[in-house]
C-alpha cells in the first residue's frame, strides 16, 4: 500500500536551526542520496568550513556564502509510515513574504526556538502567521539544547513563554520537544543526555500527527476555482473543458452547479482527466476537468459551487487580517492586485480598523497606512464582485495574497462580509457630479445645432469578431451623415490622460474603463456620439461604464455570443453580419431611442 504524505513548514528565527533539524532528519532517516552526505563533507574539507547538516539542503550558493536562508526550499524523507514533504522557510525578517508562500501550502509546522537565545522577535511572527494561515497542527522545537547544558529548566521557561503566546491566538502545539539539531538528540532517537524528558522524538511525534487534512476538506462544501477553459474542435467537438483543481468537497456527473459570481447555472456532464480511467466522481485534491450539459461563457477566476451546498459569499467588500511586507506601506486609494483562488482583481483599502504588533499582540492606535511587518485589521473594496469563504469556515477561499509591483506585498484572511453600501467608485463620482461645472450652453442647445442626442456606444465581444471594423465603419457613416461622431480605440488610452502605464494587466483593464467611462462622460457632455470597443467585456465592466458614464446612458451592442447574465444589452449582432449590415441595424437602434430623429 502507498505511504501517505505528509507537507510540513519548518519556521523560527534565523540562525535558530531549521536548516540544520531537516539536514538531521534527511541523514537519520536514511533519505539522501547515497553519497550525499560524503560529498557535503568532502566539500568542506576542500574548503576549510566545519562541517553543517544545514549544508544538505543549502542548495543556493548565495545561501551558503550569507549562511541564511533566503527562499524556500522543499527536500524529502520518509519513515516506515509516511513520505514527507518539508518546507524549509526564511527566519530572516526580510525574507518573511517567502516564508508566507511556503507555509501556505503546508497542513503541518514545526517552530525551531534557540534554547539559548530564547524567544525572538519572528518567532513571535511566525506563529501569528502560522494562525493566520490555519495551519493548527504545531509542533515546538526547542533547540540548541546542549549549549545549556541539556538544563530542564532553561527548556521549559522557554516553552512556557512561547506557549502562554500562541494561547494568546487560540493555538495550542502538540508538543514541545527539547532537542540539539547538530548533535542528533531526539531527532530520530531518544537522547541519553535529556533522561528528563518522557516524551516522542521528533520522528516519533511527526508519525504521530494525525493526518485528518484530506478527510476534513472532503467534508467541507464543493469548491472549485477556475483555473482556464479549454475548447478542442478536432472531430467537430464543440465541448468547453473547465479545468481546475478541487479545493474541498466532492461533486458527481449530473449534479448542478453554480459559477460565482456571475450566478451561471448548469450541470455536470462529464469529468475529463489526462491518461486515466474515466471517473464519475472528483473530489477535494484533485486537478480535474469537467464538461457541462449546457455551454457556458465563463472567464477563468470564477468559483464553481454545488448548487445544493451552502453558498460562499459574493461581495465586493470585506473585514480581513492583512500581514503587510510591501517596502511601501499600504495606503488608501491606492489601487493593487488581489488573488484569491484563481480570481484575479483590482482591490483598494478603504479603512483600517487596527494595527496590531504581530511580536507583542498589542494594538497600535490612530495608524493612517500600514507599514511593512503591521498586521493590520482592514476593509478592502474589489472593483468587481468577487466570491469568497469566511477563513474559519473555509480556509481555502477565504485566504488571499496582495502584489504591489509585481511582488507578493501581503497575505490576508477574510474574517467578515460586509454588506453592500456605496462603493468608492459611486463615491467617487457623486463627489465629480456635485463639483461639475457647466458652461452656458446646455444639452438641448448643442441637440439643436448638433440635430442630434448625444451617446455613448460601446460594441463589444470576443477577440477576433471584427469589433473595430464595425465602430470604424459607424463612425465613418455618421459623420458622411453630418452627425458628430468619435471612434476612440482603448489602445490610445494607454499612454495617456493622467496616470503612467498600470503595473499589472488586471489593474490596466480597470484602470482603462476608469478612463474611457471618464471619457465618455466628457464627450457625451459636449454632444458626441462616442464609440469606442472592449473586448470580452463583462456585466461588471458594463456597470462601471454606466456608473462613470452617469447621468448620461450608454448603448451597448455586442458582437458574437451573448455573455451576459444580468446587464441586458441592446444589440445583438451576428459574427456573419458586415459592417455595413451592422450599421444599419446601429442605426435602426438609434432611431428608437430618439437619438438622431429627435431634433429632426
Amino acid at each position: 500500500m502507498e505511504k501517505e504524505r505528509l507537507k510540513i513548514v519548518i519556521v523560527g528565527h534565523v540562525d535558530h536551526g531549521k536548516s540544520t533539524v531537516i539536514g538531521r532528519l534527511l541523514a537519520d532517516t536514511g533519505s539522501l542520496p547515497e553519497g550525499k552526505l560524503e560529498a557535503v563533507k568532502a566539500n568542506c574539507a576542500r574548503n576549510a568550513k566545519p562541517f553543517e547538516y544545514a549544508f544538505l539542503l543549502d542548495a543556493l550558493k548565495d545561501e551558503q556564502a550569507q549562511g541564511i536562508t533566503i527562499d524556500s526550499a522543499r527536500c524529502f524523507f520518509e519513515s516506515a509510515k509516511r513520505h514527507y514533504i518539508v518546507i524549509d522557510a526564511p527566519g530572516h525578517i526580510e525574507f518573511l513574504k517567502n516564508m508566507v508562500t511556503g507555509a501556505a501550502n503546508a497542513e503541518t509546522a514545526m517552530i525551531v526556538i534557540d534554547a539559548k537565545e530564547g524567544v525572538q522577535e519572528n518567532t513571535r511572527r511566525h506563529g501569528y502567521l502560522l494562525s493566520m494561515l490555519g495551519i493548527r497542527k504545531v509542533v515546538v522545537l526547542v533547540n540548541k539544547m546542549d549549549l545549556v547544558d541539556f538544563d530542564q529548566a532553561t527548556f521549559e521557561r522557554t516553552a512556557k513563554e512561547y506557549n502562554e503566546f500562541l494561547a494568546q491566538l487560540n493555538l495550542t502545539p502538540v508538543s514541545f520537544i527539547p532537542i540539539s539539531a547538530f548533535e542528533g538528540d531526539n531527532i530520530a532517537s531518544k537522547s541519553p543526555n535529556l533522561p528528563w524528558y518522557k516524551g516522542l522524538t521528533v520522528m516519533e511525534q511527526l508519525d504521530a500527527l494525525p493526518k485528518s487534512t484530506e478527510e476534513a476538506n472532503l467534508a467541507l462544501p464543493f469548491r472549485f476555482p477556475l483555473q482556464d477553459i479549454y475548447k478542442f474542435t478536432e472531430g467537430k467537438d464543440d465541448r468547453r473543458t473547465f479545468a481546475g483543481t478541487v479545493e474541498t468537497g466532492s461533486i458527481s456527473i449530473g449534479e448542478e452547479v453554480i459559477f460565482l459570481p456571475s450566478e451561471k447555472r448548469s450541470r455536470i456532464r462529464s469529468i475529463e482527466t489526462f491518461n486515466t480511467a474515466k471517473q464519475t466522481t472528483a473530489q477535494a485534491g484533485q486537478a480535474i476537468g469537467f464538461t457541462l450539459e449546457t455551454q457556458l461563457y465563463l472567464q477563468p477566476g470564477e468559483l464553481m459551487v454545488k448548487a445544493e451546498d451552502e453558498l460562499p459569499n459574493i461581495g465586493q467588500r470585506f473585514r480581513s487580517n492583512i500581514f503587510w511586507m510591501g517596502k511601501a506601506p499600504l495606503i488608501k486609494g491606492k489601487s493593487y492586485l488581489l488573488k484569491i483562488g484563481t480570481k484575479r482583481v483590482t482591490v483598494k483599502l478603504v479603512k483600517i480598523l487596527n494595527i496590531l504588533d504581530a511580536s507583542e499582540l498589542s494594538s497600535i492606535e490612530n495608524k493612517e497606512q500600514v507599514d511593512r511587518h503591521d498586521v493590520g485589521e482592514c476593509i478592502f473594496e474589489t472593483n468587481k464582485p468577487i466570491a469568497f469563504d469566511l477563513s474559519a469556515e473555509i480556509e481555502f477561499t477565504g485566504r488571499f495574497v496582495i502584489v504591489d509591483d509585481y511582488e507578493i506585498a501581503g497575505g490576508g484572511i477574510i474574517l467578515e462580509a460586509i454588506a453592500s453600501q456605496e462603493s468608492l467608485l459611486a463615491g467617487q463620482v457623486k463627489e465629480r457630479e456635485e463639483a461639475w461645472e457647466t458652461g452656458l450652453v446646455t444639452a438641448n442647445d448643442r441637440g439643436i445645432r448638433f440635430q442630434h442626442q448625444s451617446k455613448f456606444i460601446l460594441i463589444t465581444g470576443e477577440h477576433g469578431v471584427n469589433k473595430r471594423e464595425i465602430a470604424k465603419n459607424l463612425e465613418k457613416q455618421l459623420f458622411n451623415k453630418n452627425y458628430n461622431a468619435y471612434y476612440l480605440s482603448l489602445s490610445n488610452l494607454n499612454l495617456g490622460l493622467d496616470r503612467s502605464i498600470p503595473r499589472h494587466v488586471v489593474e490596466e483593464r480597470a484602470e482603462q474603463i476608469r478612463k474611457v467611462g471618464e471619457l465618455a462622460r466628457i464627450m457625451t457632455d459636449a454632444g458626441q456620439i462616442f464609440i469606442t470597443t472592449l473586448a470580452e467585456a463583462d456585466d461588471y465592466d458594463l456597470e462601471r461604464l454606466k456608473l462613470l458614464n452617469e447621468p448620461h446612458e450608454i448603448l451597448v451592442v455586442n458582437v458574437g455570443e451573448n455573455r451576459f447574465s444580468k446587464y441586458p444589452v441592446d444589440l445583438c449582432l451576428g459574427l456573419e453580419e458586415s459592417p455595413e449590415q451592422a450599421f444599419e441595424k446601429i442605426i435602426d437602434l438609434l432611431n428608437s431611442h430618439s437619438i438622431l430623429e429627435y431634433y429632426i
